[in-house]
């Protein structure tokens, strides 16, 4: 069994599409797209851009750095090697909720959406 954090409303995060929360010292970016929620390490892995400023478009995140996409989905990088690292997270109960134990290890690339 997982721990799980409890770091936002889903209707929030609908309405907005994405949010920037922190758990400890570790900012995460959240997105919401077609009824799924992702997270993912706020820094982007290029230069380091908070990605939770950045456009969600068509199952993407656009960094607002230097424009390069993220597929919301897997974190690849489009037309390049890079991955944004991301989070394990699940909706419950109307709340968000990101996976505790991969918050001190390096992140993975992001898990769908787990609805409870």
């Amino acid at each position: 069994m997982y721990d799980w954090v409890d770091v936002a409303e889903i209707a929030d995060l609908s309405r907005r599409r994405k949010k920037l929360v922190t758990i400890g010292e570790t900012a995460i970016a959240l997105f919401y797209a077609d009824g799924e929620v992702f997270a993912f390490a706020d820094a982007c892995v290029h230069k380091g851009r908070p990605l939770s400023r950045g456009t969600v478009l068509h199952g993407r995140v656009i960094c607002p750095g230097h424009q390069w996409a993220f597929d919301l989905r897997t974190g690849q990088a489009d037309d390049r090697e890079e991955c944004q690292p991301g989070y394990p997270v699940r909706v419950e109960a109307g709340r968000v909720q990101v996976r505790a134990d991969v918050l001190t290890a390096a992140p993975l690339a992001p898990a769908p959406l787990v609805q409870e």
